[in-house]
């Protein structure tokens, strides 16, 4: 089944082509991974009408046809169920609970731990309007100001290698999470990677950690989607 369109709503900085979002860019490795075409449409914190029709305030938010999907993990289901022709991002149905797992791991366990070490390059990155929202949003999520998040940037760097540690013993002896070939387990954590990428200029792997080569092989994949990715300082 080849679809007539798709749209994704793909968070962006001010510059439109700076597209960030940890979870749009599992969406976008995704959509790469199934052969899918689609329009991506930059979209910013504070254009929640935008995204009405999807019954929610966030992104990623995809359009097919007449279906409006929120939630990456919920696109990723609508994605292998509806284009079920194309490659699977699970390889078999008893693979979706193991990949929801690294869908979880990513989302709270890995985004928190690079999260600190990127917030003040996020909000370098927007408008003003954008801009404001993104610090008074979060300041209020975590009572502290986003310079107090950050400070301690030795204790967070320590938080990351623990937090990784499993990841790049895991790679020792495999190119992929998902084995020999990449799938949506693989796209869960490289978007946490890609949203440091993309905003910041510090990088957060050495080149002998296993995790790097993965990284590396992910942005080659699907014509260097991920590795042509516009990216502050880069």
């Amino acid at each position: 089944m080849i679809p007539s369109s798709l749209i994704l709503y793909d968070l962006a900085g001010a510059d439109p082509a700076l597209r960030f979002s940890p979870f749009c860019w599992k969406i976008r490795m995704a959509l790469a991974h199934k052969g899918l075409d689609v329009t991506t449409l930059p979209w910013r914190f504070i254009e929640k009408e935008a995204i009405a029709a999807s019954q929610q305030e966030r992104v990623p938010v995809l359009v097919d046809g007449e279906e409006w999907i929120a939630d990456s993990w919920r696109i990723a289901l609508h994605l292998e169920k509806k284009y079920a022709d194309r490659p699977s991002l699970f390889g078999a149905p008893q693979a979706i609970p193991l990949t929801r797992f690294f869908n979880t791991y990513a989302d709270t366990v890995l985004a928190p731990a690079i999260g600190p070490l990127v917030l003040l390059d996020i909000a370098a990155c927007l408008d003003d309007p954008n801009r404001a929202y993104f610090r008074a949003t979060r300041e209020k999520f975590f009572g502290r100001t986003l310079e107090e998040l950050v400070a301690d940037k030795e204790a967070h760097r320590a938080t990351l290698t623990r937090v990784l540690a499993p990841l790049n013993r895991t790679l020792t002896d495999q190119p992929f999470f998902a084995g020999e070939e990449p799938a949506y387990a693989d796209y869960c954590l490289f978007g946490m990677f890609m949203w440091a990428r993309c905003v910041s200029p510090q990088e957060l792997l050495t080149e002998q950690e296993a995790l790097h080569g993965w990284r590396a092989r992910l942005l080659d994949r699907f014509d260097g989607l991920a590795g042509k990715a516009c990216r502050i300082g880069g």
